[in-house]
């Protein structure tokens, strides 16, 4: 059972997230868009309220850069299927355990990105965590 519905295809979609998004990273940093990426869906609050399927998460407006390229929509391989179940199972890591945000900034993670504070760096991603004040649920979901 997973901390949010998924089925086939929505594993395929987190999948393929996974890789177009953070493949360099390997698999722990693929496993952490996975988190933000299932954060994000048990939030609710700041930009993400009202998102609660995996399709309405991916494609949600100025979310993911991955989704504007074609590598992105290749079948998904084993390997991120693997991964993407991990996520949906709730399996968190930090710096993206409690984290809604993350770039990869062409040098130093600003102190802050949506206003929300740097927690950690993870090869070249940045991530970043709401405070209590703007997102409590985020530290109720699990």
């Amino acid at each position: 059972m997973g901390v949010v519905k998924a089925t086939s295809a929505d594993i395929d979609l987190l999948a393929r997230l996974l890789r177009a998004e953070a493949e360099g990273e390997g698999q722990q940093g693929m496993l952490m868009v996975g988190n933000v990426a299932i954060n994000r869906i048990r939030a609710n609050c700041s930009d993400f309220e009202g998102i609660r399927t995996m399709n309405q998460m991916v494609y949600q407006e100025h979310a993911f850069e991955a989704t504007l390229k074609g590598y992105f929509y290749q079948p998904a391989r084993e390997v991120e299927r693997k991964l993407a179940r991990r996520a949906i199972a709730g399996e968190r890591i930090w710096p993206a355990k409690f984290s809604l945000w993350y770039f990869r900034p062409p040098g130093d993670c600003p102190a802050e990105w949506y206003n929300q504070p740097h927690v950690g760096r993870f090869k070249l991603h940045c991530f970043y965590e709401p405070t209590s004040e703007t997102c409590a649920n985020i530290y109720n979901t699990f």
